[in-house]
């Protein structure tokens, strides 16, 4: 004869709690909102504006819709101040100030376009003309390429003659993934940060050398194989010049297939594992050419694994045999 059960064991219901898990949200959860910042009255280019405390006079310029020209900046990246293009020209400032990393006062007054500030971006434009190959240099977001801000600025880097220095050098093909070629190299600072503090913490580049023998190196100059690097590609991600490049996109380049205006891209979420980082997939003729992120994912910010960017060719799948 079986027992029967006590009345506390039987009026025991576990219900759906151990059952019947709460559904997992689709996206992580966004930090929680800081404390509201106080608005700040300066005034840009005649224009009395409001801009947030904390904010920068480029963020500042951009919600205005001033095309403030800068090479070395990223919203992901800390400002370094490397390319001195973004120079703004504020009253009571006895120099010119870098945009990207000096934030608004309240009475500020600047000047995006003052002679100064056009003098200087035009020889800043013309010493990294006729020493660096600007051919695909401009920033990945706002649309926009050196060659433009060349032509606004009247900027003739042939004028330091035919023998001014250069950093000309063969690019290098170490990997399967992707190659340096620091002839375009200007030395912006983004590739250190992103394999640095702002993203992979890997560390495996700085700028070593100083003055125009500065470049980008591995620590002790070991070859790059050698070195930390993971091949998560965020140096790519980051790079506003071509210098560094899959080695997929700089194949097609060098042999005249690479065409963008016939490229599709399609965002999708990485297989590889949990973390959900999106991808934007980039197919030109039925096959996947690139993939990155976009920068304003709350997941990966524009970064992403070796995996994420480069582990694409399972797609395509075995040949059929015949």
């Amino acid at each position: 004869m079986s027992e029967r059960p006590s009345t506390s064991e039987a009026a025991w219901d576990p219900g759906p709690v151990f059952f019947e898990p709460p559904a997992r949200p689709s996206r992580p959860p966004q930090a929680p909102a800081g404390p509201a910042r106080e608005g700040l009255d300066i005034t840009i280019d005649g224009v009395a504006v409001t801009a947030p405390e904390g904010s920068t006079i480029l963020e500042a310029c951009r919600e205005l819709g001033i095309d403030t020209p800068t090479l070395c900046t990223l919203e992901t990246l800390r400002p370094v101040n490397a390319c001195r293009l973004c120079v703004v020209e504020v009253a009571g400032s006895r120099a010119l100030v870098p945009a990207c990393s000096r934030r608004v006062e309240a009475g500020m007054e600047v000047s995006t376009e003052s002679d100064r500030v056009r003098h200087s971006r035009r020889l800043v434009l013309e010493l990294l003309a006729s020493s660096v190959d600007v051919t695909l240099a401009g920033p990945r977001a706002p649309d926009g390429t050196i060659a433009a801000w060349m032509e606004r600025y009247e900027a003739d880097p042939g004028r330091f003659g035919e023998d001014a220095a250069t950093v000309s050098q063969p690019v290098t093909v170490d990997n399967e993934l992707y190659v340096r070629d620091y002839a375009k190299c200007i030395l912006c600072y983004k590739c250190v940060e992103a394999c640095g503090v702002d993203a992979q913490n890997t560390f495996a580049i700085a700028v070593a050398g100083r003055g125009f023998d500065a470049h980008i190196a591995t620590e002790y100059e070991v070859p790059l194989p050698e070195s930390a690097c993971v091949y998560c590609g965020n140096c790519i991600g980051v790079c506003p010049t071509g210098a560094l490049m899959s080695r997929r996109e700089h194949e097609m380049r060098a042999d005249g297939t690479w065409d963008e205006e016939r490229q599709s891209v399609t965002s999708t979420i990485c297989p590889y594992c949990g973390v959900g980082c999106v991808l934007d997939v980039h197919v030109q003729d039925g096959a996947i050419v690139k993939v990155d992120s976009p920068l304003d994912s709350s997941v990966t910010s524009g970064h992403l694994c070796i995996k994420g960017r480069f582990g694409f060719d399972f797609v395509r799948g075995a040949a059929p045999s015949e």
